[in-house]
């Protein structure tokens, strides 16, 4: 997104730095959402296509008995998994106008906070610690009916708070409580960690990410045996290069039902100019004091 994007990432950042470990929590206002979100800042673009098309694979919004709880993960780390949960979890609420709560379920490395651009410091672990209460640390994002739960500090019993029955009844209290909401859980690697393992007995279905090119087969059958296969709803392959124009159109389609990359001709995807405008729209104020300090100075 150029200069004006990291001009704007400087100032949330500055004004949240100011902020003291007691501080209340991250709001809506906070958070500077990543321009990597391609659900949001990119909603006509082949790649929010192929969003909506793994939402329409895994989620009828006419069967009762759908899935509520989903597990996105990989067999290792860097393979893409939580940009795939966050860019699912934005096409869901914004397609299906339905709550969906976003939960960073890796408490050795938590990393959902960074991508909406804020430092929280309390979140899931806390909660299974009994320090705080679930609505102490669920956060508003700038996507309607998007909320967040991330993993909090990072626990070096990660497996046992995840295992622990507070997680369990979290889980089903969750998926039970509210009919129209649907919770996306971010984990841990399969091979790398116990974690993904337990909260495979939680949830009503799995998403397994493959980095293409980079993950060996070897490594993908070990993760999947650790699976309930009756659970894993699909695999998504990501990072997929195509070396030729033939390849991606025999993938995606004829390039008449795109154009450029886009949804269609009458729907571009956002320009620089758009991309700042829905930005700004969240962080008025500190914009505003920046420029003004800016001018003083000259």
């Amino acid at each position: 997104m150029g200069k004006m994007f990291d001009v704007l990432q400087k100032v949330e950042r500055e004004k949240l730095s100011q902020s003291k470990e007691g501080a209340p929590k991250s709001t809506a206002e906070d958070i500077v959402l990543n321009d990597k979100m391609v659900s949001f800042f990119q909603p006509f673009s082949m790649v929010s296509e192929q969003f909506r098309r793994l939402r329409t694979y895994i989620i009828n919004p006419g069967l009762d008995n759908g899935p509520k709880t989903i597990l996105v993960t990989s067999a290792v780390s860097g393979e893409g998994k939580s940009l795939i949960a966050i860019n699912l979890a934005i096409t869901i609420a914004t397609e299906l106008d339905s709550h969906v709560l976003l939960v960073d379920c890796d408490l050795r490395n938590p990393s959902m906070s960074r991508w909406f651009g804020f430092d929280e410091k309390e979140g899931l672990s806390n909660y299974l610690r009994g320090e705080v209460e679930i609505q102490d640390v669920l956060i508003k994002t700038p996507v309607n009916k998007l909320s967040i739960l991330c993993g909090g500090s990072p626990q070096e019993n990660p497996a046992e708070l995840i295992g622990s029955n507070k997680m369990k009844s979290l889980v089903h209290d969750l998926k039970s409580r509210y009919n129209d909401r649907y919770i996306i859980l971010d984990s841990s690697p399969l091979l790398a960690t116990t974690e993904p393992s337990v909260l495979n007995e939680m949830v009503d279905g799995i998403i397994f990410v493959i980095k293409s090119g980079d993950t060996s087969r070897d490594s993908i059958k070990r993760a999947l045996k650790l699976l309930k296969k009756d659970k894993i709803m699909g695999v998504v392959l990501n990072n997929v290069e195509f070396k030729t124009k033939a390849l991606m159109q025999g993938y995606y389609g004829s390039k008449n039902y795109y154009y450029d990359y886009r949804y269609s001709k009458n729907h571009p995807e956002l320009n620089k100019w758009a991309k700042f405008v829905a930005i700004l729209n969240y962080i008025k104020m500190p914009l505003i004091k920046f420029i003004s300090r800016k001018k003083r100075d000259m």
